[in-house]
């Protein structure tokens, strides 16, 4: 990846001649051009060269034209960049529309879908969105493990082999972390010990230490590409009075210039600017992924414990960067990174409500293939999970300790439930491994079933 052309300036071309400068201005406020192009793209100029500019302009002119109608709409942030100028963003129509639809959705448009409201099935799919996101934010910083074999060191407890199971089992805890403390206001000792949790165990050999803590000034931190310099974060000596302004800002303590800022877009700045400071020596895109869940629970989105951005961002990593870099250097315009993660955040609930759906599916699935059997209607929503999981797998095992960890209940219920499958209904097999007791699916588990009349 390489750096975006710095755009032409706004404030000082043609500015040599009073008298073409008179014209050009003239021209640039009487065409009418808008802060997106007619297809709704808030383009950088990097995009925008490329396009058919108005009749009369010049691509850079065109350039001029749309800066002059976003600087209308703009508004500032009171977060600075490294050099102490102000953040400022604008929210152009798109905008407004996906902060509507997320708001919607995100705090309780589907509060009525029995998945979710159900207090027995709501916490297996809870625990299977923390193991999702778990998963794909640990994937994004390069850990190399398949979700079958991650999901199974989270349910069975064991504990991790290398590095990558170390990151998706840190980020797993990390997500739990923010749900028990949704409900008290972000501290800097809060992001220490995120970052903590986030690190044990990953950081390289004789780095240790640098869990919890600021990065040095020796550590050289710069965000690059195939050899390519990016970004250069803040100076060390910033950092605390940068972390401490951050918090005040996502606890709404700073002065704004306006009435109301939405809180999805202070999740959304809030990640910005962990990645912008890049404040650890390490961890530092999964401890800005946490901040956001952080401020979206603690703003009372609910759905957002369900949902994966890390799935969505992987899936377009290129524009997740390009977002950072087209904010620094058009003026430190986070409309970019804005406008990038609502999408992010838009594509993520869609694809719940596509696993809520395909899980549904598979539940009645399953339940067709019980009917006719003693077993219709005898089983609760874990045990029918169970036994899809088990007629999809042959020779899987459960043991009550994994059967509790995939749906966040007490041991007594699992052994409830385990016990009833293998001694009442005879559909698991029960074995002694040591002290441990382990349920296993027999390899003729579909035809066990349907002798079951």
């Amino acid at each position: 990846m390489k750096l975006p052309e710095q755009p032409p300036q706004l404030d000082t071309r043609h500015s040599q001649d009073p008298a073409h400068a008179a014209e050009l201005w003239s021209r640039l406020l009487l065409t009418p051009v808008q802060a997106c192009d007619r297809r709704g793209r808030y383009l950088h100029w990097e995009k925008l060269k490329h396009l058919q500019p108005p009749e009369g302009l010049t691509p850079e002119e065109h350039w001029l034209a749309t800066k002059l109608a976003r600087r209308k709409l703009e508004k500032r942030l009171p977060l600075l960049d490294k050099a102490g100028k102000p953040l400022r963003y604008c929210l152009p129509d798109e905008a407004h529309h996906s902060i509507l639809w997320i708001s919607e959705q995100a705090a309780g448009s589907v509060l009525g879908d029995p998945k979710l409201t159900d207090p027995r099935s709501r916490r297996t799919y809870l625990i299977n969105s923390l193991i999702e996101e778990a998963i794909n934010s640990s994937q994004i910083e390069g850990a190399a493990t398949s979700r079958l074999v991650a999901r199974e060191m989270i349910r069975t407890g064991r504990k991790p082999r290398d590095k990558s199971e170390h990151m998706v089992l840190n980020n797993y805890r990390a997500m739990r972390f923010i749900l028990e403390h949704r409900e008290d206001q972000l501290t800097p000792s809060m992001v220490f010990e995120l970052h903590r949790i986030l690190t044990e165990g990953t950081l390289e050999s004789g780095y240790e230490s640098r869990a919890g803590v600021f990065r040095k000034a020796e550590d050289d931190i710069v965000v690059s590409s195939e050899g390519t310099v990016l970004h250069v974060p803040p100076p060390v000596e910033e950092l605390g009075e940068r972390l401490q302004r951050l918090c005040d800002f996502v606890n709404g303590r700073l002065d704004m210039e306006y009435q109301f800022f939405p809180p999805i877009l202070r999740a959304v700045v809030s990640h910005f600017m962990i990645g912008y400071d890049h404040p650890f020596f390490d961890g530092n895109g999964r401890v800005a992924r946490a901040i956001f869940y952080w401020v979206m629970a603690q703003s009372g989105f609910w759905l957002m414990e369900y949902v994966s951005i890390s799935r969505v961002i992987i899936r377009s990593k290129t524009g997740y960067l390009k977002a950072y870099l087209y904010t620094e250097t058009d003026e430190n315009d986070v409309t970019y990174f804005i406008l990038n993660q609502l999408g992010v955040v838009r594509q993520a609930i869609e694809d719940l409500h596509e696993y809520l759906s395909r899980k549904a599916g598979e539940l009645r699935d399953t339940e067709r293939a019980l009917k006719d059997s003693r077993l219709q209607g005898q089983l609760n929503l874990r045990q029918l999970a169970l036994l899809k999981n088990a007629l999809e797998h042959p020779g899987a095992q459960y043991t009550f300790a994994s059967h509790q960890r995939s749906h966040g209940i007490s041991y007594q219920s699992a052994r409830t439930d385990l016990l009833e499958l293998a001694e009442g209904f005879g559909v698991l097999r029960k074995l002694k491994d040591g002290r441990k007791m382990v349920f296993v699916a027999p390899n003729n588990l579909a035809e066990q079933i349907r002798r079951m009349n």
